[in-house]
């Protein structure tokens, strides 16, 4: 049969693939003698269909045997083409590096932990309680509305700032306290600023009554930044955060223009870096404390590995993309 030596011949995929479609497509020599059967007479027609499937399951079959031959070729050719001798030396090498967003999340926290504050971690699921309630945002709390929220049917969701920590550790512990907790959070937001996940790091520092000022916050966060970004201006502006008060935004001049006004700052000459204040004496009752005064900050890791870094979307740092990973090698 010739058809069946054109099958054999077939030299690759792309060739047996031709041959298969003209034998078993709609339109194909087979669909066409199948097509007879309805012009054969009826003693003739099951002897004929006998034989044309017979002659269907060989081609079938000769098809199927060509193409895991040729498969077989083709992934042994890849092989051969993809192959390294691992026993030459190579200059192509490239070391790994950390990503951009733990580098800097270490870089952050090498400075608080030279400065005398514990690391503390907490759980990523929380519940209403500890997310919001104790750092004073009742369920009717309108500033609930600033934080988008992952819930879960049993009424827990994912921590929606890394705050919580903070309430479980003064749960625990008594006064003195001075600890930063650096972590993932989630919020339903995606755009070239925010992402679902992100990193924060927050500090709280509780003392005595009287012994925690603002001058003692915007002293520690002053140094801070200018460790971050060198010789940097630094303003607080007043704000507003439920569980601080006074509570402030802190700027810095921006580093792209130096001050002088770009797109990156919208022409004003800062960038928004942080927020802080006072810790609310709601916060310390919820927690049962008494008599005592602190601060609290919190920052957007993925905020700061931009600027440091220069990277136009924070989208970017989370895409794996190997041309701008291998630039932090």
């Amino acid at each position: 049969m010739k058809i069946l030596k054109k099958i054999q011949e077939a030299s690759s995929l792309e060739e047996l693939e031709g041959i298969r479609i003209k034998l078993f497509g709609k339109k194909g020599a087979l669909a066409g003698e199948f097509a007879k059967l309805k012009d054969i007479p009826g003693p003739e027609k099951k002897a004929f269909a006998e034989g044309l499937n017979k002659k269907k399951a060989m081609l079938q079959n000769a098809v199927d045997e060509k193409y895991e031959f040729l498969k077989s070729q083709e992934i042994e050719a890849m092989l051969k083409k993809e192959a390294i001798d691992v026993s030459l030396y190579s200059s192509l090498g490239k070391k790994g590096a950390l990503h951009p967003v733990m580098e800097t999340m270490d870089k952050i926290i090498d400075y608080f932990v030279a400065m005398n504050f514990a690391v503390k971690d907490g759980p990523m699921v929380e519940d209403d309680f500890h997310n919001f309630e104790a750092l004073n945002l009742p369920k009717s709390h309108p500033a609930r509305d600033m934080q988008d929220t992952f819930y879960f049917n049993d009424g827990g969701l994912l921590r929606t700032h890394t705050s919580p920590v903070q309430i479980r550790t003064m749960l625990k512990t008594k006064p003195p306290i001075r600890i930063i907790s650096p972590g993932s959070v989630f919020r339903r937001d995606y755009d070239l600023t925010h992402t679902p996940m992100f990193h924060q790091v927050e500090g709280l520092v509780v003392d005595e009554s009287g012994t925690v000022s603002f001058a003692n916050l915007k002293s520690i966060l002053t140094d801070f930044l200018h460790y971050m970004f060198g010789d940097v201006e630094v303003r607080f502006r007043p704000s507003f955060f439920p569980f601080t008060e006074p509570s402030a935004e802190v700027d810095i001049s921006c580093i792209f223009c130096a001050g002088d006004g770009c797109r990156v700052c919208s022409h004003t000459g800062w960038l928004e870096v942080l927020g802080c204040g006072i810790v609310d004496p709601n916060v310390f009752k919820a927690v049962g404390y008494d008599d005592v005064s602190g601060y609290a900050f919190g920052l957007g890791v993925e905020r700061f590995a931009m600027l440091m870094h220069k990277v136009p979307d924070l989208r970017s740092l989370f895409e794996g993309d190997i041309r701008l990973l291998e630039q932090f090698r």
